[in-house]
């Protein structure tokens, strides 16, 4: 598509760089506004959502070197911090990011899932926004497809492969973000206990994110399971089972406190 926003003499805008911290200033700009009306001091909501944005980061950029393309990193490791060339899980960044963000919420004495629910539907329309950052690079690519919707990408500065016709599965999880971001803020308004957003969205993502692996072409599938199951079908399952028992032991908790 369009990886290359623009250039200013030896500068170069990526697109996929913009549109990722629009995702990040957008979710923070939201968690911020619920923040409040959680009675949960905006300084805390920036700085918890300064650390994820780091964790985040960290935690995909490692994910993707170590299980997805850890041969060229070793080859080529000054490229290990080139992020803006793409090369990021977001399940790398969501394990980490939830380890970080019970450190600090611990440490600040802060409601654990309420400040959990605050940042769920701001993570969804983020996810959204920043995959059409991966739409544009070219990584997260699909599998070849004869559809009328498939994407066929041309730009030289593209990740993905070119001149062959391939599923937008990029725009698959974007779209999927966006419904999920609009599901959840459904549920806020009916929300019965704390934790119930967070582990609600970790579940959704877990399936939008399994389907969409059977389209994807460029994860290295797992061997001892192969084709057509990946690293992020391994961990998605898991996910998946893991929020269903805390949705259920959150919502006996809140029922016994009645």
């Amino acid at each position: 598509m369009h990886p290359i926003l623009f250039k200013i003499g030896p500068l170069t805008i990526h697109t996929y760089g913009v549109l990722l911290a629009s995702a990040f200033f957008l979710g923070l700009a939201l968690a911020v506004r619920q923040g409040k009306k959680e009675g949960i001091l905006p300084e805390r909501i920036v700085d918890l959502g300064l650390y994820l944005l780091i964790a985040a980061i960290a935690g995909a950029r490692l994910f993707y070197i170590l299980f997805i393309n850890p041969g060229y990193y070793i080859e080529h490791p000054l490229n290990i911090f080139k992020i803006w060339e793409g090369g990021l899980v977001f399940y790398g960044g969501l394990l980490l990011g939830i380890i970080t963000g019970i450190y600090y919420i611990k440490k600040k004495n802060l409601p654990l899932w309420k400040v959990a629910d605050i940042f769920a539907p701001p993570a969804a329309i983020a996810l959204a926004v920043g995959r059409l950052g991966c739409f544009s690079a070219g990584c997260c690519y699909g599998r070849p497809a004869d559809l009328p919707w498939a994407v066929t990408f041309r730009d030289p500065d593209s990740l993905a492969r070119l001149n062959i016709p391939l599923h937008p599965t990029q725009l698959y999880e974007s779209l999927g973000g966006l419904l999920m971001f609009l599901l959840l803020i459904i549920m806020k308004k009916k929300k019965s206990f704390d934790g119930q957003l967070f582990w609600s969205f970790v579940f959704i993502y877990s399936i939008i994110r399994f389907i969409i692996e059977f389209f994807r072409g460029s994860e290295i599938k797992t061997m001892p399971f192969g084709d057509p199951l990946s690293i992020s079908h391994l961990i998605g399952i898991p996910l998946a089972v893991l929020s269903v028992y805390m949705l259920l032991r959150l919502s006996k908790s809140h029922r016994l406190q009645d």
